[in-house]
Order: structure tokens, then C-alpha cells, then sequence
């Protein structure tokens, strides 16, 4: 196979695998009935102990597709930035909880839905890079998505007592630091051991993330 077909069969799949992250994204978008609903672990319930705070901190983040997928993916994004790589969920974590404290405080951030589902196209740009980008950029990224993501994450805690609100914060921090370090060892233990192009799959993943943020951009956007 000569270079000029391999580069179109490559180009082939990577169309393919961004078609089917849409695809994936629309039909997640179409069984989730209520947005609101889906962003609240608690099912709607207001956590009133510091173990159903706890709880309801621990589902947020993966009950709500956007934030799951961006975490992982700024896991994966880590694993190919430098030694210092893991600053990047480190400081969106930080700045989740910042988030969260601004709604609690009653600050009214514009469009947050709307810039949440950007940064999950956003970061997904960052990842499909062939060229790694800087880290101080990646780090104030991370920050100013934190800050939504965490705003959203504060819906579901306003008007609860001071013990649930506590652990609700550490339950989300503890858990998108759990998926964010497996997806960074994931991501860095594949980098060792592909060959020819490295980077590569995690390319791959950044396709599949960009499909599933424009599928929420879009749908945000249309209503």
C-alpha cells in the first residue's frame, strides 16, 4: 500500500468513527427526556444527609454525558501533554468546585449549557491534534470549563444543608479525579506501547469526543 492510499484509508476511518460519535451523541440526547433531570443524581430529590450528598456527588459527573466525556477526555489529553500533564484535571476539578461555590452564591452565569457543550467539542479538537498544545493554554481551558461544569454541578445542591453541600463537593472532585487518573494511566500506558504513530488512537479518541460535543453544541443551539 503507497503512502497516498494509506493516508486515505486513514482519512476514511476517521470520518467513519466522527460520523458515529454523532450519531452516538444525538440518540444519548434523544433518551435523555429532560436535561435537568439527567444533571441531577438525586432524581430530582434535594440530598438532605452527607451520605446522600455524597452520593449525588459521585453520580453527577457520570450520569451527565457532557461532563463524563470531558472529563475522560482531558484524562486522555493529560497523558499527552508533559510530566505535568495531570495539572490539567487537577485544576478543572478546582475549579468545579469554584463553579459550584458561584451558583450556591447565587451568581448567575450566562448560558452555561451552552459552553459546557463547547468545551466538550473544544477539548476533543485539542486531543485529535497531531501537534501537542501548550500546557499553560490547556491549563486556563481547563479552568474556565471547570467553572461552568462545576456551575452545573451546583443546581442540584442549592438550598441544601451545610453537611450535604460539603460532601456533595467531595464526592464529584473524588470521582472525576478517579476517572480522569485512569484515563491518564490509560492513555500513557497506550502511548508505550503503540508503534509508528503513538498518538494516534488517542487521536482517534478526540474524533470520537468532537462528535459527541458538536451533537451537544448542536442540540443546545436548535433547542
Amino acid at each position: 500500500m503507497n503512502k497516498n492510499s494509506a493516508i486515505a484509508q486513514l482519512s476514511r476511518k476517521v470520518i467513519a468513527l466522527g460520523f458515529l460519535a454523532s450519531v452516538f451523541g444525538s440518540i444519548s440526547l434523544l433518551l435523555i427526556p429532560s436535561p435537568a433531570l439527567a444533571h441531577h443524581a438525586s432524581g430530582g430529590k434535594l440530598p438532605s444527609s452527607f451520605a446522600s450528598g455524597f452520593l449525588a456527588g459521585l453520580g453527577h459527573p457520570v450520569i451527565g454525558i457532557d461532563h463524563l466525556v470531558f472529563v475522560i477526555a482531558i484524562g486522555l489529553l493529560a497523558a499527552l501533554s508533559s510530566k505535568l500533564g495531570m495539572v490539567i484535571p487537577l485544576t478543572f476539578i478546582l475549579a468545579t468546585a469554584v463553579g459550584t461555590g458561584i451558583h450556591l452564591q447565587s451568581v448567575n452565569l450566562p448560558i452555561p449549557e451552552l459552553i459546557i457543550s463547547a468545551s466538550v467539542l473544544i477539548v476533543g479538537i485539542f486531543l485529535a491534534k497531531e501537534n501537542k498544545t501548550n500546557l499553560a493554554l490547556l491549563i486556563i481551558i481547563a479552568a474556565i470549563a471547570g467553572i461552568f461544569h462545576g456551575y452545573a454541578y451546583g443546581e442540584s445542591i442549592v438550598g441544601a444543608r451545610a453537611n450535604a453541600v460539603g460532601a456533595y463537593l467531595l464526592g464529584f472532585c473524588l470521582i472525576q479525579l478517579g476517572i480522569s487518573a485512569i484515563a491518564f494511566y490509560v492513555g500513557k500506558s497506550i502511548l508505550k506501547r503503540a508503534s509508528g504513530s503513538p498518538s494516534l488512537p488517542l487521536r482517534f479518541a478526540g474524533f470520537a469526543v468532537c462528535g459527541i460535543g458538536f451533537a451537544f453544541l448542536s442540540s443546545n443551539i436548535l433547542g
